[in-house]
């Protein structure tokens, strides 16, 4: 009797875990399908980076500076301003339209794990930033010239993976904290200016030195300096920090995030 009374905690232990994991899987697959179809989003946040890649990328396969393959560097570059995109827009916008809706209130007042709702949104993105980087290999082999390395291209996707998650953390902060109808320009506003800064379209050397100066304190930076490394083009600063460096930006997104909406719930 004793063993039948342990069995039975442990099997619906179990099964509640098996259908916590069923819900984030099915939520993350509602969310993805949901983005693939708002073609407004879909197209335009894998064309974008794909066309940039074409013109600056592919268009100066032939180009050298030193050692430096340039459809190679644009390459890196192009893959992390694709991976921002996903994650800002699809989080900060998508995010941001929903709260304004009410369709998060009724997330939360569904017997939904509570953080199936953010968690299915990252990965959702996490899966446009690794289709972006696919797509840009496959440009950067066939028309670029570029020559990779299978490793070289895992690393990428790995590097696409972890990479988006501290975006993605900022796009739920940019959803709390500025109005939905607004959102997109925000974005803008703050995407497209930290892209350039960063070396994310122009190595950073051939930037105005004001702006080699401010670059390490911004967050593309180091995704930039990280996807860099996998061919050898990042600068001479240690990896590792690169990493800390989105790590703290991230946790303090998430913070900042957790403060803003603990707020709206005392003040609701």
């Amino acid at each position: 009797m004793a063993s039948l009374a342990i069995a039975a905690p442990a099997q619906a232990v179990r099964r509640t875990s098996t259908a916590t994991l069923i819900t984030y899987l099915k939520e993350t697959k509602y969310e993805f399908l949901k983005l693939a179809r708002t073609k407004t989003f879909s197209l335009s946040i894998i064309g974008f980076p794909v066309m940039f890649y074409l013109l600056f990328g592919v268009g100066n396969r032939t180009i050298h500076d030193g050692a430096v393959h340039v459809a190679k560097y644009e390459l890196a570059g192009y893959a992390c301003f694709g991976m921002i995109g996903a994650a800002l827009f699809g989080i900060g916008v998508g995010l941001g339209a929903e709260r304004a809706n009410g369709w998060l209130e009724l997330k939360r007042a569904s017997p939904m794990p509570p953080l199936a709702y953010l968690i299915a949104k990252c990965n959702a993105a996490i899966g446009f930033a690794f289709i972006i980087v696919t797509v840009l290999i496959g440009l950067a082999i066939t028309l670029g010239g570029v020559q990779l390395s299978g490793v070289e291209a895992v690393k990428m996707l790995g590097v696409a993976v972890l990479g988006t998650i501290p975006f993605a953390a900022m796009g739920i902060l940019v959803a709390l904290v500025v109005p939905a109808n607004a959102s997109s320009g925000i974005i803008n506003l703050i995407y497209l200016p930290m892209s350039f800064a960063s070396g994310l379209w122009i190595p950073l050397h051939m930037l105005p030195k004001w702006l080699q100066v401010i670059a390490p304190i911004q967050p593309a930076y180091h995704l930039s300096q990280l996807m860099l490394s996998v061919f050898g083009y990042q600068n001479a600063s240690s990896l590792r920090g690169h990493w800390t460096g989105l790590t703290g930006f991230a946790l303090v997104m998430l913070g900042i995030s957790w403060a803003v909406f603990h707020r709206a719930e005392q003040d609701a």
